[in-house]
C-alpha cells in the first residue's frame, strides 16, 4: 500500500486540510485514490461501501447519515483468529474516509489511522485491507475521520458495525447471542450542557462546546419501535453489548434481571459477576449472559430517564406475553471494573513507566476547549517510545471534569490498579478514566508499529487528546 507523507502522520488537521485543497485538483489526490478494481483481481472477502444512508427509527423519524452497505449499524463481520482476510472499501462520499478496525492487533498500515500512517480512502475512491484477524471476541469497526466541528463526520456517523471473531470456545454457556450496538442521533452543539458521565463534574463556567443529542436508538430502532427481543422463559442469551457512541458513556439496565459478564473489550475476564447495571464508555464492548427468568415484557435501555423516554432501548418480550414494556429504575451503583478481575500476584517487571496527566484548557464562550497529556496537545505529545517484547506501565491520571474513555490501538493492556485498587487479569483495549481519577496499566510491546493512543470521545480527540508510542 502507499505509504502517508511524514507531514500527515504528525498533524492531523494538516492532512485533512491537505487533503480538501487534493480534492480540488492541486495535485496529490492520486496517492490516495486507491487503486480501483483490477481486471482478473481475486474478490476480497470482504466489502464495506460508504455511502449516503437514511433510516427510519421511529414512525416519521428518519436519520440522515452515512453508514456501510446501506444500513446502520453496518452489517456484522464474522471472522476466523488467524485466518486472513481481505476487505475493499469503497468511498462513494466526496470526502476522504478511513475505517478503524478497532481492537485488533494488526499491522499500522491496515489499522485505519492516518496518524499511525494508515492510508486514507479518497473521495470516490477504494481501498484494500489485508488482515489477520486477531485476539478472538467482540470487537468492531468504525470510521476514525477528523470531524472537528462537523458533526456529520466520523463517530456522529452511522459508520461502524461489529466484527465479531470466532473463539475456538465461547466464555460461558448460552442459547443463543444478541448483537447490540448503542448510538446517539442529530448532534448539536451546546455552552450550557453538563456532563452526563458516572463520575463526572459539572464544566465550569468558561466551559467551551458540549456536544448533546436529540435521538437515539439500539442497532437502527428507538425504544418501542421496530421488533422487541422474543425470548422463552429459562433460556440463557449471550448480549453482545456495543457503545458506539462518538462522546457519552452509557449505563444499561434490565429490569428484573441480572448480567453474568463474561467478557470485556471481547477478552474473557477471569472472575465472571452477575451485576444489575452495565457502564459502557465509548468504544468498549461487553458480554454478558443473562439467564431468562422473570416473565413479562421489559425495558432494556440507558438508566437515564430522559435519553430512555427518547428512545435509548428495545423492548424484551417473553414468549405469550403481551402489553407495554415495563421499566424499575435500578439501584444506584458504581461500576468497577475490579469485580471481574483477580487478586494481584507477584509484579511482573516493567521496562519503564509513562506517567500521563489529562488536562483541559477550557474553550471559553462560543469555543471549543482543548485537550492535554502532560501539557501539550497533539501532535506536540509525544512520541513514547517502547521496546518490542518488553513490559510496560501506563499511569493515568485525570485532572480534568469529564470522563475519558482512553483507547490503545493495536494492543490490548492489563488493569493492575483503579483508584487505587489492585487487580490483575482483566484486558482491555478502552479502559474509562472518570473525573479526577487515577488508574494504572500494564502491556506487553508485542505488535511493532506506529501506535496511536487517544480519548475515544470525537470531540476530545479531535482537538488535542492524542498521542503516539513508537516502537524503537
Amino acid at each position: 500500500m502507499t505509504s502517508v507523507p511524514s507531514k500527515i502522520r504528525e498533524d492531523r488537521r494538516k492532512f485533512l486540510e491537505t487533503v480538501a485543497l487534493a480534492s480540488c485538483g492541486l495535485g496529490i489526490q492520486a496517492a490516495f485514490s486507491g487503486a480501483l478494481p483490477i481486471l482478473g483481481e481475486e474478490k476480497a472477502d470482504v466489502t464495506l461501501r460508504i455511502s449516503p444512508v437514511s433510516f427510519e427509527i421511529a414512525p416519521g423519524k428518519v436519520i440522515h447519515t452515512y453508514g456501510y452497505n446501506g444500513q446502520v449499524p453496518g452489517p456484522i463481520l464474522r471472522m476466523k483468529e488467524g485466518a486472513a482476510v481481505t476487505v475493499d472499501v469503497f468511498n462513494d462520499t466526496g470526502h476522504e474516509e478511513i475505517v478503524h478496525w478497532h481492537g485488533q492487533m494488526i499491522s499500522s498500515e491496515a489499522d485505519g489511522s492516518v496518524e499511525e500512517g494508515s492510508p486514507a480512502v479518497a473521495p470516490h475512491g477504494r481501498r484494500r485491507y489485508s488482515l489477520i484477524p486477531k485476539p478472538a471476541g467482540s470487537r468492531w469497526y468504525h470510521s476514525h475521520a477528523f470531524a472537528g466541528k462537523n458533526l456529520h463526520r466520523g463517530l456522529y456517523s452511522g459508520q461502524f458495525g461489529f466484527v465479531y471473531i470466532e473463539p475456538k470456545s465461547e466464555a460461558g454457556r448460552y442459547d443463543r447471542e444478541v448483537f447490540l450496538a448503542m448510538h446517539q442521533w442529530e448532534p448539536y452543539y451546546s455552552a450550557d450542557m453538563q456532563e452526563s458521565d458516572e463520575g463526572s463534574a459539572p464544566p465550569p463556567p468558561n466551559n467551551g462546546m458540549e456536544v448533546g443529542y436529540r435521538a437515539f436508538s439500539f442497532n437502527d430502532k428507538a425504544l418501542g419501535h421496530g421488533e422487541p427481543i422474543k425470548v422463552r422463559e429459562g433460556e440463557r442469551v449471550l448480549f453482545h453489548f456495543l457503545n458506539a457512541s462518538a462522546t457519552e458513556t452509557v449505563n444499561v439496565a434490565l429490569p428484573a434481571h441480572e448480567f453474568e459478564v463474561v467478557a470485556l473489550d471481547g477478552n474473557a475476564v477471569p472472575n465472571p459477576k452477575k451485576v444489575r447495571v452495565l457502564q459502557v464508555g465509548a468504544a468498549e464492548r461487553i458480554d454478558a449472559v443473562v439467564t431468562m427468568n422473570a416473565p413479562g415484557v421489559w425495558i432494556l435501555g440507558t438508566t437515564d430517564d430522559d435519553d430512555r423516554k427518547d428512545g435509548f432501548g428495545i423492548a424484551v418480550e417473553y414468549a405469550g406475553r403481551k402489553g407495554s414494556p415495563q421499566w424499575i429504575k435500578p439501584e444506584k451503583t458504581l461500576w468497577d471494573y475490579t469485580l471481574f478481575g483477580r487478586e494481584p500476584g507477584e509484579a511482573s517487571p516493567v521496562e519503564e513507566q509513562f506517567e500521563l496527566v489529562f488536562k483541559k484548557i477550557p474553550g471559553g464562550h462560543g469555543g471549543f476547549n482543548r485537550w492535554t497529556i502532560n501539557g501539550k496537545s497533539y501532535p506536540k505529545t509525544g512520541p513514547l517510545t517502547v521496546r518490542e517484547g518488553k513490559r510496560y506501565r501506563f499511569i493515568f491520571r485525570n485532572e480534568s471534569d469529564d470522563a475519558h474513555p482512553l483507547h490503545l490501538h493495536r494492543h490490548s493492556f492489563e488493569l493492575t490498579k483503579m483508584n487505587g485498587k489492585p487487580t490483575s487479569g482483566v484486558m482491555k483495549d478502552t479502559v474509562v478514566l472518570n473525573a479526577f481519577k487515577t488508574a494504572e496499566v500494564e502491556f506487553t510491546a508485542d505488535n511493532p508499529g506506529n501506535t496511536l493512543f487517544h480519548c475515544h470521545q470525537q470531540l476530545h480527540m479531535d482537538f488535542g487528546f492524542m498521542a503516539i508510542l513508537k516502537y524503537a
